[in-house]
């Protein structure tokens, strides 16, 4: 039998702790639930693996809410933020760079069939030259643009016409 852990048991609760805990047990909120019966289990000798069996939940997660209580007590029965602590944008300052220099080229230049650019074509061609590794949406491309100091609808105007001489070339363009 070497080798085998000794049964995670929770510490001993104060009385404080326990009517805390007990009074989770009539929470909204599943998760303060199923965290207030893991640690009473645990408080009244029962094991790890009987409490999982009885809560229909895996032996790890009865010794991680053990674990949680032990590192922060009663402020680990409460649910946290799922939300990342830091966010990065998926397209970088020198990348939303590399992108306005691309909107500035029109898109039959890397073999589209249109000379006006959308959200979603911009997406298209900023993963194919290798501004992202995966796809992206066209909200990426529009938080870059942002990010830029540019709203798409205003962009849509230096973008489909990169070139100056463009207003100039068009009125003396003759059908």
């Amino acid at each position: 039998m070497a080798g085998m852990k000794p049964p995670m048991f929770v510490r001993s609760l104060t009385a404080e702790e326990r009517k805390f805990l007990e009074a989770g047990l009539r929470s909204r909120q599943a998760f303060t639930v199923r965290r207030c019966q893991i640690l009473l289990s645990s408080a009244r000798g029962e094991r790890v693996s009987k409490i999982a069996r009885a809560l229909g939940c895996a032996t790890q997660t009865v010794r991680n809410v053990i674990r949680d209580f032990h590192a922060g007590g009663l402020s680990s029965v409460a649910e946290k933020s799922r939300r990342p602590k830091t966010v990065k944008p998926v397209l970088d300052d020198d990348n939303c760079e590399r992108l306005k220099a691309l909107l500035h080229s029109p898109p039959r230049q890397f073999g589209k069939p249109t000379s006006l650019w959308t959200l979603d074509l911009a997406a298209e061609v900023a993963c194919e030259q290798g501004l992202v590794s995966t796809p992206i949406s066209r909200e990426v491309i529009r938080r870059a643009m942002r990010r830029l100091g540019v709203k798409w609808k205003r962009a849509k105007n230096w973008i489909s016409r990169p070139d100056p001489q463009y207003a100039l070339k068009k009125s003396n363009w003759r059908g």
